[in-house]
């Protein structure tokens, strides 16, 4: 049985999206109003452990994720489609990428975590480590990570849309996949020709446009960087209809 997805549209063109730590497949459904379903076709898929897949067993990894996204494609009898991913999904975009690069049109990367993992401090992974047992601490990493300047209610129907939608043991696992993580030289062996896109919003402090110039631009020969106005780590929340317009921009042109 491959994995549950949402679909949207049925254009000629796939798109397999791929959600990050604190989302599931509906959790780009504040963008969906400005996707233009009869050029594309959307789908957002949930990994392992969250929403249809919740209680699912797997090893929640991002190898795990490129291969579930891989035999949906297949179910789906996708010769070629893009991909989009957003924060975790970026990483699990990148080994999709090194799995099947010839079925692969775009990369859309979205305020992605780069292949090669992301160091923290002790006190930073210990908040992130705490967050699979602590509505607190995902709310906490919530208002960090988008600049500390949205408002109070939505933080707290973030976090608690979070919490509902993945199961704890898969949450605490994709952390350490994520965070630890590193087949960077793999990718930089490779040296993909596919075309990339890398969109970072402006107030995210952690996956900014400087850490979009030391991997995925450096590492990928046509890859682009825009920033979005207004945004920080969660874009398809905070300026759905700009994230749109990029994605689709993109991968038209």
């Amino acid at each position: 049985m491959h994995n549950t997805y949402h679909r949207l549209g049925h254009g000629p063109h796939a798109v397999i999206v791929l959600h990050g730590w604190f989302g599931d497949a509906q959790a780009f459904s504040p963008m969906e109003a400005g996707l233009d379903g009869s050029a594309f076709s959307y789908l957002f898929m949930d990994c392992r452990g969250y929403g249809g897949m919740r209680g699912v067993a797997g090893d929640y990894s991002m190898d795990e994720i490129a291969a579930d996204a891989l035999a949906l494609a297949d179910a789906l009898g996708l010769a070629t489609f893009s991909v989009v991913g957003h924060s975790m999904g970026g990483m699990a975009l990148e080994r999709l990428a090194l799995l099947a690069p010839w079925r692969v049109r775009k990369l859309v990367a979205v305020a992605p975590v780069p292949s090669c993992g992301v160091a923290m401090d002790a006190a930073a992974q210990q908040l992130f480590l705490n967050a699979s047992g602590s509505l607190a601490a995902r709310r906490a990493i919530i208002d960090r990570s988008t600049g500390g300047r949205l408002p109070a209610a939505w933080l707290d129907w973030k976090a608690q849309y979070s919490w509902e939608s993945s199961d704890q043991a898969a949450f605490a696992r994709y952390f350490l996949a994520w965070s630890e993580t590193d087949f960077s030289v793999e990718v930089q062996r490779t040296a993909s020709r596919l075309p990339l896109l890398a969109l970072v919003g402006e107030h995210d402090p952690r996956f900014d446009a400087a850490l979009m110039r030391r991997t995925y631009l450096a590492w990928y020969p046509q890859a682009m960087l825009e920033v979005l106005a207004n945004a920080g780590h969660y874009p398809m929340n905070e300026t759905p209809l700009a994230l749109a317009a990029s994605v689709e921009a993109f991968l038209s042109a």
